[in-house]
C-alpha cells in the first residue's frame, strides 16, 4: 500500500528524499530530490526501479492527501530540523538545492510505530461515509509488519 510504500522510504538509510521531521511526527519530501531519485525524471534519475507508477510528483501530493495526510508549512526553523529523529548529520545537512521541501502530517503516521499504519486509510466514499458514521474504518499490515 501507499503508506507502507512511504513507510520503507522514510526509514531507509539509502533514500535522501524522505525524512522524518525533528520530532518524528510528520516528513519532509524534497520534491527535486524526490523525483530525480524515486519518480526517475531529472539527470542523476537512476530509474530503475518503478516504486509509483507515475513521474508525476502532483500525483504523489494527490495520494499523500488521499490517505489522510496534511501539507504543513514549512518554515526555516522547523525544516532546519528535518533530519532523523535519532541521528543528526555532521554536516547539519540544512540546505536543500533541488527544489521545494513540502512538510506532510498525518496522526498514524509516527516514527517507531508502524503499529499504527493499519489506521491509515484510503479515503474513499464508502470510507469516508463510515468515518463520518463515527465507525473505525481499518486494514491489516502485511505479515512482516504484525506484532
Amino acid at each position: 500500500t501507499f503508506p507502507m510504500k512511504l513507510w520503507l522510504l522514510v526509514n531507509s538509510p539509502c533514500v535522501l528524499s524522505v525524512r522524518w521531521d525533528a520530532r518524528g511526527e510528520g516528513l519532509f519530501i524534497d520534491q527535486g530530490l524526490f523525483e530525480q531519485e524515486l519518480l526517475g525524471v531529472g539527470p542523476g534519475a537512476a530509474g530503475e526501479e518503478e516504486l509509483f507508477k507515475t513521474k508525476n510528483f502532483g500525483s504523489i501530493v494527490r495520494q499523500l492527501n488521499l490517505y489522510g495526510f496534511h501539507k504543513l508549512t514549512v518554515s526555516p526553523v522547523s525544516s532546519a530540523a528535518g533530519s532523523r529523529p535519532r541521528s543528526t548529520t555532521a554536516g547539519g545537512d540544512i540546505s536543500y538545492p533541488d527544489g521545494p521541501l513540502h512538510h506532510f502530517w498525518n496522526p498514524h503516521f509516527r516514527y517507531g510505530r508502524p503499529d499504527l499504519l493499519v489506521k491509515i486509510k484510503r479515503l474513499t466514499k464508502a470510507n469516508k461515509e463510515k468515518l463520518d458514521a463515527g465507525l473505525e474504518v481499518t486494514s491489516r499490515l502485511p505479515d512482516d509488519f504484525q506484532q
